[in-house]
């Protein structure tokens, strides 16, 4: 039976910013590349090691990547009650696009639980 996640109450996800960056190196095909700075929050009672993600980015034509792996830029953070766990990361785009997301996690009794990252726009600078 697939494990079944739960939204745990007091655990959350905030996007600390957005910037866009034109100085990297990025593919012709996706000439757009993105920076972004997120937080999880767990102002829960409980524990929680974050063990996956999934990315869901969507450009305003309607192309669509989803990215999955295992725990977040590398890393499997353990976060206790009253903890924050801050990174950062990138996405480069063709064209403006909106980014979703969820991290998946599990208590120290071994509820799996997810949360949901708030949608963010990566959107081109006006010239």
């Amino acid at each position: 039976m697939p494990l079944q996640f739960e939204q745990l109450p007091g655990l959350s996800v905030s996007v600390d910013q957005v910037l866009y960056l034109p100085h990297l190196q990025v593919p012709p095909d996706k000439p757009h590349p993105f920076a972004y700075y997120l937080s999880i929050h767990n102002h829960s009672s409980e524990s929680i090691t974050i063990v996956g993600r999934k990315w869901i980015v969507t450009d305003d034509g309607g192309e669509t990547l989803v990215v999955e792996g295992d725990g977040v830029v590398g890393e499997k953070p353990r976060l206790e009650p009253g903890q924050t766990f801050s990174y950062n990361s990138y996405h480069v785009i063709a064209e403006p696009s909106v980014a979703t997301g969820t991290f998946f996690g599990q208590t120290d009794n071994g509820k799996p639980v997810y949360v949901r990252v708030p949608d963010f726009r990566l959107e081109l600078p006006l010239v």
